[in-house]
């Protein structure tokens, strides 16, 4: 979040939720390292990339797929939906915007920043990335439903940005975006981008901000599963509503009793949970990992994947271990070491002897969370990982 706004502290305090604000480039290469014009035309034209994770539109309006893409074997199998290279590009240079969608899908450097983003937020993120050929026509004015960070990874852009809702009426901020740059909208903010005169990329991040009726919602859906609710009404109950008053009356004031002495921080952890143990797994390296032969002892370095997410929850006899697209249950004897690791980058496999004395058993340990795609053997001759 500090690249896209800078003053962290400062952004959520003035700007999330409230006002359009534009943030000028943070850090000296921008965005480069999550996309570039050669990023597109290598995804374009040797990937055998396939819709639905890219599209042309031209002026705001889409264009046929048939125009663009052709069709192909994988083994036994016709594919449809392949980018077309050539076509691609004849329609591009017509005009045409490329839009490359789910970026947080398959793309590993937008991967590891959105997670970053979303671990830093506590909402689930979306990236779609518009590249623009120069002198095309940008977006109308339109609004989103979610929040945006638009940033500029190659090229110019100008923008108007209307109020945002909520926000104080002024008029429309005219600004010209270069690569770096970040723009933040709240949800429903009015905006337009308009034609250019160079080629322009940029990733829009869709942030999808819980709201407290969605909690309250689940809370009542909780405290409503009394079956009494699921009994039927009585024949006959239209021709006299107010006669059934009395019993629907009663009925509530039952279930608002049990939505009062609702566990409100429980509503609120098990959402927690469901969103750190819905994460993709950002796991490079662990196919190659599982292919060789697995050597550990208590002098092999260890360490946390990039990306990756170790929550530790205690529940009775058992601890649970979020992590980020699974939930792992173990002893409660073993919710120290667990901690222990996910408060590190690295370590050593014999640091874990205080919390786990046998030898076999951290072995055990680490080799299931390095299986689980936590943690990754440091080669000898890498530098050794510091404290988080």
């Amino acid at each position: 979040m500090a690249r896209c706004a800078g003053d962290v502290d400062r952004f959520l305090a003035d700007d999330w939720q409230r006002r359009a604000a534009v943030y000028r480039a943070v850090a000296p290469d921008g965005f480069a390292d999550l996309l570039t014009l050669d990023d597109v035309d290598r995804f374009l034209t040797t990937t055998a990339l396939r819709t639905p994770f890219f599209r042309l539109v031209r002026a705001g309006e889409r264009i046929p797929e048939t125009s663009y893409t052709r069709s192909g074997r994988a083994g036994s199998r016709d594919v449809a939906g392949i980018a077309d290279p050539a076509r691609v590009a004849a329609a591009f240079e017509d005009g045409a915007t490329v839009v490359l969608q789910g970026l947080h899908r398959w793309s590993e450097p937008v991967m590891r920043f959105v997670r970053d983003l979303e671990l830093r937020l506590g909402f689930p993120c979306q990236v779609n990335a518009y590249i623009t050929p120069a002198g095309a026509q940008g977006l109308e004015l339109h609004e989103d439903p979610h929040d945006v960070f638009v940033l500029q990874a190659f090229g110019r852009k100008r923008w108007q940005l209307h109020s945002a809702p909520g926000e104080p009426e002024r008029s429309a901020l005219d600004e010209q975006v270069a690569p770096g740059d970040t723009i933040y909208m709240p949800a429903g903010t009015p905006h337009a981008a308009s034609a250019q005169a160079d080629v322009s990329g940029h990733l829009t991040v869709g942030v999808h901000v819980g709201s407290w009726r969605e909690v309250a919602a689940a809370a009542w859906t909780a405290s409503a599963a009394d079956p009494s609710l699921d009994e039927p009404l009585p024949a006959g109950w239209h021709l006299d509503p107010a006669a059934q008053a009395g019993e629907l009356a009663a009925r509530l004031r039952a279930a608002a009793g049990r939505l009062e002495a609702t566990d409100a921080g429980a509503v609120l952890e098990r959402r927690a949970d469901r969103f750190l143990s819905g994460r993709a797994q950002l796991a490079r390296g662990s196919i190659a990992e599982r292919a060789m032969s697995l050597e550990l002892d208590d002098s092999t370095e260890v360490r946390r994947r990039p990306g990756s997410i170790c929550v530790v929850r205690s529940e009775g006899d058992r601890v649970t271990v979020l992590m980020g697209d699974r939930l792992v249950r173990m002893p409660a004897w073993l919710g120290p070491a667990m901690r222990s690791i996910a408060d590190v980058d690295g370590f050593l496999i014999g640091d874990l002897h205080e919390h786990v004395p046998d030898a076999g058993s951290r072995m055990v340990l680490v080799r299931r969370m390095i299986r689980e795609g936590l943690l990754t053997a440091v080669p000898e001759g890498l530098p050794e990982a510091g404290p988080r």
